[in-house]
């Protein structure tokens, strides 16, 4: 049985937790560390992926600096999103020589995880043909985009849960002008926990990817990459 660390880095900035990424992925790529799925909550930001059409941020620098929403450029795949409290984050970094070695499988197995979480909270969510992510009738509930390079992952996917919506208002989300977004609390007309929703998520993605969850803490985890960091460089 495969084995995938879980860690909570609660609630980040954004180049905070891309920062992370990165470290992990490095360590990774050279067998430092296992599998680990790095869950968070970001502060406001909009990230505009590899094919991303700076046309699709519709807010104006008055607009964000007044709202304080950062706004990103980054090597995932895809176009902008937004990020945001109420959203669960999360960015598995996985060696796929482990599981499959298959991007658009990959892709699927995420949706997977996160159609089968839904399920559990009675929301019957699905796939839109030729497109990327999870829907819910003709709204987006959750956006994923990843990089993948020397088959070692990184990025990952966002759910919506208690997430503002009229944050992605002054986004064209994904690219995609005829659809639009929701969230866990639109759906089922009252908040939703992130932590309850995190357990079915993290048990979802481990059933998908057949693998057996360990916990780690993220004190724990920051010390770790430091004292790997300093003998990788040494």
């Amino acid at each position: 049985m495969k084995s995938l660390a879980i860690c909570d880095i609660g609630r980040t900035r954004y180049a905070d937790a891309w920062a992370l990424q990165k470290s992990l992925w490095e360590l990774r790529k050279v067998g430092l560390v296992g599998d680990t799925l790095l869950l968070t909550e970001h502060a406001h930001v909009y990230t505009l992926g590899k094919g991303s059409d700076d046309n699709h941020l519709l807010a104006t620098e008055q607009e964000l600096s007044r709202d304080g929403v950062e706004v990103f450029h980054i090597d995932r795949g895809g176009d902008v999103t937004y990020h945001g409290p109420g959203q669960i984050v999360g960015y598995p970094i996985l060696d796929l020589n482990n599981y499959f070695l298959d991007i658009h499988r990959y892709l699927r197995s995420i949706e997977e995880a996160v159609i089968l979480t839904l399920e559990t909270f009675g929301i019957r969510a699905q796939r839109e043909e030729e497109m990327t992510g999870v829907w819910v009738g003709s709204e987006k509930i959750a956006a994923i985009g990843v990089k993948v390079s020397r088959w070692i992952t990184m990025h990952g996917f966002a759910l919506n849960v208690n997430t503002d919506l009229q944050k992605f208002g002054r986004i064209i989300p994904c690219g995609i002008f005829h659809k639009g977004v929701t969230s866990m609390q639109k759906i089922l007309g009252r908040e939703v926990d992130l932590k309850e929703v995190q357990e079915h998520l993290t048990r979802a993605f481990a059933r998908v990817f057949g693998a057996e969850l360990t916990s780690l803490e993220a004190e724990s985890l920051h010390a770790k990459i430091a004292s790997m960091e300093v003998n990788v460089h040494s």
